[in-house]
């Protein structure tokens, strides 16, 4: 997560223009918001942590509600960008879908504050996202390479053919989310650290090949 002094150094000096300005802003209300959530975040925190002038989260954004679109839009693009970037197409059906199971894990490991924007958006009932026409049209290359790495595994016989793409993809969002959404009640509930290095190995390893046995034949 990029903290506040990093985002006024960003967007410091004479230099400073108005791309580089909303940048700063959607970077800090990505920050304030996993923290506080849309009802809690303030927008005087947002453009102080920017560096810039409140009123500039007005007239880029229009209100609190447009910068937390923004910051919603930002984060989905950031994981849809990486996904594009996934090639598999040259790898085996099961070693395609260890790659594919695997990066749905490490996202969530490597970014904490997407899982709190998620569920601040979940408590508020998906509206936001609703409002967002470009986060309705931000389909998921993961589900097409879910789709593509199913087939190719079917047709080698190494996966069953009743598996459906979307359905799998949210089975295996899911054993991945509640393990990291709800770390801090799990290590407590079971006496040890869920959070820890070994922890999170254990943890992806199993998911993986939760994943491929749910798949097999």
């Amino acid at each position: 997560m990029v903290t506040a002094a990093k985002t006024r150094v960003a967007v410091s000096g004479p230099k400073r223009d108005a791309s580089s300005a909303r940048a700063a802003l959607i970077t800090a209300a990505v920050s304030e918001l996993s923290s506080n959530g849309f009802a809690g975040a303030r927008v005087d925190e947002i453009a102080a942590s920017a560096g810039v002038n409140k009123q500039l989260v007005y007239h880029y954004f229009g209100s609190k509600q447009g910068l937390y679109l923004a910051a919603l839009e930002s984060v989905y693009a950031e994981i849809r960008e990486k996904e594009k970037n996934l090639s598999l197409e040259s790898l085996e059906p099961v070693e395609a879908m260890v790659q594919l199971v695997g990066f749905s894990f490490d996202y969530l490991a490597e970014h904490p504050e997407f899982i709190a924007l998620l569920s601040d958006e979940n408590r508020n009932q998906g509206r936001h996202i609703l409002a967002s026409e470009n986060l309705q049209k931000m389909h998921s290359p993961f589900i097409e390479m879910l789709e593509t790495t199913l087939e190719r595994g079917v047709a080698k016989g190494v996966f069953r053919g009743d598996i459906d793409a979307i359905n799998l993809y949210i089975s295996m969002a899911g054993i991945s989310y509640f393990f990291f959404s709800n770390n801090h009640t799990l290590s407590a509930i079971f006496g040890k650290s869920l959070g820890s290095r070994g922890a999170l190995v254990q943890r992806r390893r199993h998911v993986i090949e939760f994943a491929l046995n749910a798949l097999r034949p």
